[in-house]
């Protein structure tokens, strides 16, 4: 797995994304840009990575409190973004891991959300080569 080519964001659940992206890009001095879906807004942060917000699909149940913020390691896929997906998947696994759901291929690549040695979750994300750089959760 090459380091070089993974980048950390946060991905916060919001029931109007588009207002509290704006709300947090002025608390951090940065700019709210759209992001792949009318639902998803980006808020670059000043270092590196990212603060995104999504309303979640309407086929998944909402966060539970506390659960509504959570780290997102994304990378752009070389090819198949789903088997990518499966086999970093498999790495986080053998560290200690543990996959919450089945990896699902999106419209912008695959994702998975997972819980840490210590149940707290992330989400991985493999973009599609051709999407652009923001995510979704």
């Amino acid at each position: 797995m090459d380091s070089d080519d993974i980048a950390l964001s946060w991905v916060l659940a919001s029931r109007r994304p588009e207002q509290l992206a704006k709300f947090y890009a002025d608390l951090l001095g940065s700019i709210a840009e759209p992001g792949v879906a009318a639902h998803h807004w980006i808020v670059p942060l000043q270092a590196q990575g990212s603060l995104q917000i999504y309303t979640p699909s309407g086929k998944r149940p909402w966060p539970e409190s506390g659960s509504a913020l959570a780290p997102c390691l994304q990378r752009r896929a070389k090819a198949d973004p789903l088997l990518e997906l499966q086999s970093w998947l498999h790495h986080v696994i053998q560290l200690g891991g543990k996959s919450t759901e089945e990896p699902r291929l999106e419209s912008f690549g695959a994702e998975c959300w997972l819980e840490d040695p210590e149940g707290q979750r992330f989400l991985l994300l493999v973009l599609r080569s051709e999407s652009a750089e923001t995510t979704i959760g």
